[in-house]
């Protein structure tokens, strides 16, 4: 799990490859969940609320840089 801490000392690129890697990640989860069961189904939340906390702060960052 990522803090947002980790997040904000990312450049925009970055937080973008790890949107995309965290997307992928969780299409894989849910496909092998659908399957068989996975032994950490906690780990599919895991993902959703990485890719939601990316998301925030790249947001913040464009709201941020429209202000200016």
């Amino acid at each position: 799990m990522m803090k947002t801490s980790e997040i904000k000392e990312l450049t925009k690129k970055e937080i973008l490859e790890r949107i995309q890697l965290e997307d992928e990640t969780l299409t894989r989860l849910n496909l092998n969940h659908a399957v068989s069961p996975l032994d950490n189904p906690m780990k599919i939340q895991v993902a959703r609320r990485n890719i939601a906390r990316l998301k925030t702060v790249l947001r913040q960052r464009e709201l941020n840089e429209n202000q200016k």
